[in-house]
């Protein structure tokens, strides 16, 4: 028997439990997660309606009802909850799958004023996180804008031209769902420092900005000329060239009326945060050029761009977590094939995958082949592993120290919480959006 703890219940660390019970016909595995909702950024962080890949939930719910595989929610693990020492006591491996918990920030004046949120807040919120702010980022806005050209920041942007009829179907939580459809925000402008040709954002997720009802998307074909590859985009990476042919069809587009009009602006970099009347007004930007060598240089010349509202989406960070080794130039833990390093040398029993291995990159899928090195490298070391002693339950450890796991059947039970309603607001699921509505729900399902 093998017994290991995985800290995580996103695709990294569902990945890492089904690639354990499979290849190892003794393992045992706990899939731990602060929250009392498992599957991560993929219930947390995928927009409501992107359905087809929230529909991955599905795939990592087979992980989790294994019969060697034990979903335990609710269990922090850090100075508030199970310290990383006493949780090697209680398993002979813990694999940690902790993600990327924060973003990056600007660094300039104004950041802070209000109406100035991290795109990770937004999407938290919308996707009805339990630790998410309180609603307001619409109040008193007309205008936005979204610092940032990746998927996340596409994604803010086409939530925001979004209208109750399409995200009525979908789990967003009601709150938001009455206040995007309130919503007075008609201007929204996605803004990049660099060029089109050096967007990240997907070309899939890039058109769907063109198909929304009573949206116009706009882009300014002088912005296209200063950037060398736009010309002659044959040369270009597949990726990056339909994205530059997707958006010379649009700066080629007459104008049109629509209810909405996005704006996607390139070579221009933030550098303050205008304050009107006690809140962020507008956007200071200056305007950049390239620089000749793949990258861009200052021009002197200054641009503000009016909003209410201010997205930052310039990447995510990850975060210390008190008794494992950390990174901070790299925002990582240590590791070697997936082995902890202390100090440069391996800890026998303790591993990582996801983000906080590798970094905030990739796309979902990208979690596969990391999830399988680190597995690889914790079953080189099982002979050894297995030898030290452990506890026969560690939930009765954990209990004692004053932590009650949630459950596969109390997530069960919060499952029904959310379609129960859905149905008493005329809708199908609505995700509970608060720790209290989870936890009770959870504890309906408490045997």
């Amino acid at each position: 028997m093998l017994r290991i703890a995985v800290v995580g219940s996103g695709p990294s660390g569902c990945y890492t439990a089904q690639g354990l019970v499979q290849q190892h016909p003794g393992a045992l595995v706990d899939v731990l997660d602060r929250l009392p909702c498992p599957y991560g950024l993929v219930r947390y962080g995928v927009a409501p309606d992107h359905e087809k890949i929230k529909s991955l939930q599905n795939t990592l719910r087979t992980v989790l009802e294994h019969e060697r595989v034990r979903f335990l929610g609710g269990v922090p693990v850090g100075p508030d909850g199970v310290p990383v020492a006493r949780l090697r006591e209680l398993y002979h491996a813990v694999v940690y799958c902790v993600g990327a918990a924060t973003d990056r920030r600007l660094g300039i004046a104004g950041e802070d004023l209000p109406g100035s949120w991290s795109a990770t807040e937004f999407v938290s919120w919308y996707s009805a996180h339990p630790d998410a702010a309180v609603d307001g980022f619409l109040t008193g806005a007309r205008s936005a804008v979204v610092i940032g050209v990746g998927n996340v920041a596409v994604d803010v942007t086409r939530m925001l031209a979004r209208g109750a009829a399409e995200l009525s179907p979908t789990d967003i939580p009601h709150a938001a769902l009455t206040a995007l459809a309130a919503s007075r925000v008609s201007e929204i402008s996605m803004v990049g420092r660099r060029g089109p040709s050096q967007a990240r954002f997907t070309t899939k997720e890039l058109r769907e900005l063109g198909t929304l009802p009573d949206t116009a998307v706009t882009v300014d074909p002088r912005e296209l000329a200063m950037d060398p590859a736009c010309a002659d985009p044959g040369a270009l990476p597949a990726s990056q060239r339909r994205n530059v042919e997707v958006l010379r069809d649009w700066a080629g587009a007459p104008a049109r009326a629509a209810r909405h009009r996005v704006r996607l602006r390139f070579f221009l970099r933030p550098v303050e945060l205008l304050a009107r009347e006690g809140r962020v007004g507008a956007v200071r930007f200056e305007r950049t050029a390239p620089d000749g060598e793949g990258g861009v240089r200052d021009t002197g010349r200054f641009e503000d761009v009016a909003a209410q509202l201010v997205l930052r989406s310039v990447g995510y960070r990850g975060v210390p977590l008190e008794g494992l080794p950390f990174d901070p130039a790299t925002g990582t833990v240590p590791h070697r094939a997936g082995r902890v390093l202390r100090d440069g040398a391996v800890v026998p029993g303790e591993y990582v995958a996801g983000w906080i291995k590798r970094g905030p990159t990739g796309v979902i899928g990208t979690n596969r082949p990391c999830a399988k090195e680190t597995v690889a490298s914790l079953l080189a070391d099982a002979a050894a592993l297995e030898g030290g002693p452990v506890p026969d339950e560690p939930v009765t450890a954990l209990r004692a120290a004053g932590i009650d796991p949630v459950r596969w059947e109390g997530w069960r039970a919060i499952e029904r919480a959310e379609a129960e309603l859905g149905a008493s607001l005329g809708r199908d699921t609505v995700k509970l959006p608060d720790w209290q509505s989870l936890m009770d729900a959870a504890q309906r399902g408490t045997p």
